[in-house]
């Protein structure tokens, strides 16, 4: 009931549901039918200045990072005696600079502060350029040391080198879109880092169910969740909840009912052939084609994420659902490769990358693959997971003509938006409250 983010439900409101709402919502992945405040705003890619889900995840954002840098700001104190300090610094290091690589994705130029600053003092703004320069700084720093545990090797859900390396690899992956400089060798170079520590996992459907704390042999982070004691409206309760309604059978996927919310769109959907083990969509009396977004049986219900163990017994059944949400795993990484080769990277192994990710789905051996291939792949690999709308904009497909999917645009034909939206607006209280601020491009001022 007190939440930490005004303005917006307490549920809405939590990091990776809203998350998922700027990066999944807004791209052909999914459709909401909710009709909350300016939820459907998203999906049309209509936001303003003071769009309250932009907002949400804005503030999310920026709490965090100041809860990290009062975390290491009172931890370095000389009265301070913490077992494994140095560690649990490393750790809340970590977890920051995913933060930062969410700020820079979403909002580009943004207000900076860490540890080393004053209480109460404004943020500066950061360019995109230096705030790039920074995570790559910290996380460097961080791999090189001895105090996070060592990739594989550590406590399950607590952050490590692997989790440091994907935030470091995703930086190098969207460098061209972040600097305008490509650094996709580089995103290889700390790709291979992982290879000795993880692998895919032999069953896809395995790593989104409640027991799925067992596949750690792909899963790199996750944010636990846990029926009992880690309760949440947001993460992976909202992505099953949200996911089932009408005449879905809610018992098979571990609930008792469903908020009945979010469906894909055909242009998702017709990606995945039939013999996919990743086709896992609800179909029965709905339709293909999404005339109504508030209608949850038109589009089809995604399937993909369930509170169920993988024996087929059922989880906990007290409202809240068990599975951990992948935020790193494995295949992402071995995709990563795959498309810097095309771009120019050596070393990748990209072709035999991408035949494994395809070869666990039971999609038959590719001789060759393009970045088409790839952003395809990646699309039914990955989806529900947050990449989407990253992943478009980096191979020029978010906005503009060249990919048009239902209700892109706000009509169900889709059309194309400018380019400025590629990035979000800094919210306008913010702007009126920090005057080192100054608006994204694009986007009206005052």
């Amino acid at each position: 009931g007190n939440n930490n983010i005004s303005g917006i439900d307490g549920g809405f409101s939590q990091y990776f549901r809203g998350r998922y709402h700027l990066n999944g919502l807004t791209t052909d992945e999914a459709v909401c039918g909710w009709n909350d405040q300016t939820l459907q705003d998203l999906h049309g890619l209509a936001w303003t200045t003071s769009d309250v889900f932009v907002a949400a995840f804005y503030y999310r954002i920026f709490y965090q990072i100041s809860a990290c840098n009062e975390f290491i700001r009172q931890a370095n104190k000389a009265s301070i005696d913490l077992p494994e300090k140095d560690r649990w610094i490393a750790e809340v290091r970590a977890l920051r600079a995913f933060c930062w690589l969410d700020a820079i994705d979403n909002f580009g130029n943004v207000p900076f502060a860490d540890e080393n600053n004053a209480i109460g003092e404004l943020p500066a703004r950061i360019t995109r350029a230096d705030l790039f320069s920074y995570i790559e700084k910290e996380c460097t720093e961080l791999l090189k040391g001895s105090d996070l545990f060592d990739y594989a090797a550590s406590p399950y859900g607590r952050a490590n080198k692997g989790f440091v390396t994907m935030i470091l690899a995703k930086l190098y992956l969207n460098a061209e879109v972040y600097i305008g400089t490509p650094k996709y060798q580089d995103c290889v170079n700390v790709l291979k880092n992982l290879d000795a520590s993880y692998s895919l996992h032999d069953n896809f459907q395995e790593l989104f169910l409640a027991d799925n704390n067992n596949c750690t042999d792909e899963l790199i982070f996750t944010i636990e969740q846990d029926g009992n004691d880690v309760q949440s409206y947001g993460v992976t309760n909202y992505l099953i909840f949200a996911c089932t309604g009408g005449a879905m059978d809610a018992a098979a996927m571990g609930i008792s009912s469903g908020w009945g919310g979010l469906r894909t769109t055909r242009q998702m959907y017709e990606k995945f052939s039939d013999d996919d083990a990743r086709k896992l969509f609800w179909t029965e009396g709905h339709n293909i084609d999404i005339e109504k977004i508030s209608e949850f049986t038109e589009g089809y219900a995604m399937m993909k994420f369930k509170n169920v163990n993988s024996d087929g017994s059922a989880a906990k059944a007290n409202g809240f659902v068990d599975v951990d949400f992948p935020v790193f795993r494995y295949a992402d990484a071995l995709l990563m490769k795959a498309e810097c080769e095309l771009r120019g990277a050596t070393g990748a192994d990209g072709l035999a990358s991408y035949n494994l990710v395809r070869g666990r789905a039971g999609l038959p051996v590719a001789s060759s693959y393009t970045l088409q291939d790839v952003l395809d792949e990646r699309g039914r690999e990955l989806l529900l997971e947050g990449w989407r709308r990253s992943d478009l904009i980096r191979f020029g497909k978010f906005t503009g003509n060249d990919y048009l999917w239902a209700w892109k645009g706000g009509v169900q034909a889709g059309k194309g938006v400018p380019s400025y939206m590629n990035l979000f607006p800094i919210p306008e209280n913010d702007l009126n409250s920090n005057p080192n601020l100054s608006q994204n491009d694009g986007y009206p001022t005052k």
